[in-house]
């Protein structure tokens, strides 16, 4: 992997944080006042319970890196809804020397939107399930936000991904790591948000977790996806037993 990534650390100015009530009561946000976060490989993951702050970051970097809050690459201006946070307001990032070839910001929940614009740009996109070049709306959401990563993502790119795994089935989510690791092997860098215990498996990565008072850079078998999903597995009877007794 690239000894050199885009993105070195990530701090907050909360002084520049317009409206950062809600913001500041998250834990390991306020922290990252006090201290940034380094980033020490070609892929991270944000890691977390729901409402940490995870995605919430994540978002912001991209914005504060100038990617439209809704996803898209950085020809992407479209605005449907305003639902970002104003966190990007105070993101400072310490950036490596190099600029990425292509920058893209995914996130399941708005990819609805990403497909509606590319299919106003006339644009098509590689159909993993077919092997053929379709429009993002006559794919499954599935394979249409695969395709996307697939055409999209460059050597020495920087993508910014939120919960890709919610759009894909186990198996995808096997093709997506190994596209990930690819990009990261060929110089790009990842920053992605998620519970996928297959995703959060790529060799080398670094994984953060927002659990906590701080921010802590965590194992894979440390995660609470992989615990539990090993619990469940291992055991699966006598927790279900437990669960609905």
């Amino acid at each position: 992997m690239a000894a050199a990534p885009f993105i070195r650390s990530v701090g907050i100015r909360w002084d520049l944080v317009h409206a950062d009530g809600y913001l500041r009561r998250m834990p390991a946000l306020a922290a990252l006042g006090e201290e940034p976060l380094a980033l020490t490989g070609n892929v991270t993951f944000f890691v977390g319970e729901n409402g940490s702050g995870k995605s919430t970051l994540l978002e912001a970097m991209a914005v504060a890196y100038g990617l439209n809050p809704e996803g898209g690459t950085a020809n992407y201006a479209f605005r449907t809804h305003d639902s970002h946070s104003a966190l990007h307001e105070g993101i400072e990032m310490m950036r490596g020397p190099l600029r990425p070839w292509s920058t893209f910001f995914l996130r399941a929940e708005s990819f609805y939107n990403v497909a509606s614009k590319a299919g106003d740009y006339c644009q098509a996109y590689h159909n993993p399930a077919t092997g053929r070049r379709a429009q993002l709306h006559e794919m499954s959401h599935g394979e249409a936000f695969l395709g996307f990563i697939q055409d999209c993502s460059k050597e020495n790119g920087l993508y910014f991904l939120d919960e890709p795994e919610a759009a894909l089935s186990p198996s995808r989510q096997l093709t997506l790591l190994y596209e990930m690791h690819q990009l990261a092997e060929h110089g790009s860098q990842l920053i992605v948000a998620s519970h996928s215990p297959i995703l959060l498996g790529l060799p080398g990565a670094q994984i953060v977790s927002f659990d906590g008072d701080r921010l802590q850079t965590i194992t894979y078998e440390e995660t609470e996806s992989y615990q539990v999903t090993k619990l469940f597995i291992d055991d699966r009877d006598d927790l279900l037993r437990r669960l609905l007794a």
